[in-house]
């Protein structure tokens, strides 16, 4: 049997259009605010210089969050990754996006 939505669940939503945005706030959060280069924020995020430039360019994670708490808790995230580095950077992700989900914010391009 298999199943067909006619749109995206909630989870599809958070991966495909959330996660990128986090991540996109977080790194610059990182490189502008706490002056990282893109290869020191590559390695306490646990990606790519290449993914950090395209998020840092606004090619990926385009939409921006408008919401201020939500704002301060990635600014408060992106402090605690550049204190611990990548251990942290998968709770903090999903504590964000479980903020955002609790909200019933939309991330709009």
């Amino acid at each position: 049997m298999v199943l067909e939505f006619m749109g995206k669940t909630p989870c599809e939503y958070m991966i495909w259009d959330v996660l990128p945005v986090i991540r996109k706030e977080l790194v610059c959060c990182i490189v502008h605010n706490f002056g990282l280069s893109q290869k020191e924020a590559a390695e306490k995020m646990g990606l790519t210089p290449a993914a950090i430039s395209l998020y840092e360019c606004h090619k990926r994670g385009i939409p921006i969050i408008n919401d201020e708490n939500i704002m301060k808790e990635i600014n408060f995230s992106a402090a605690l990754i550049v204190q611990k580095g990548e251990t942290v950077v998968g709770s903090e992700i999903c504590r964000i996006c479980k903020l955002i989900n609790s909200k019933g914010l939309q991330i709009i391009e």
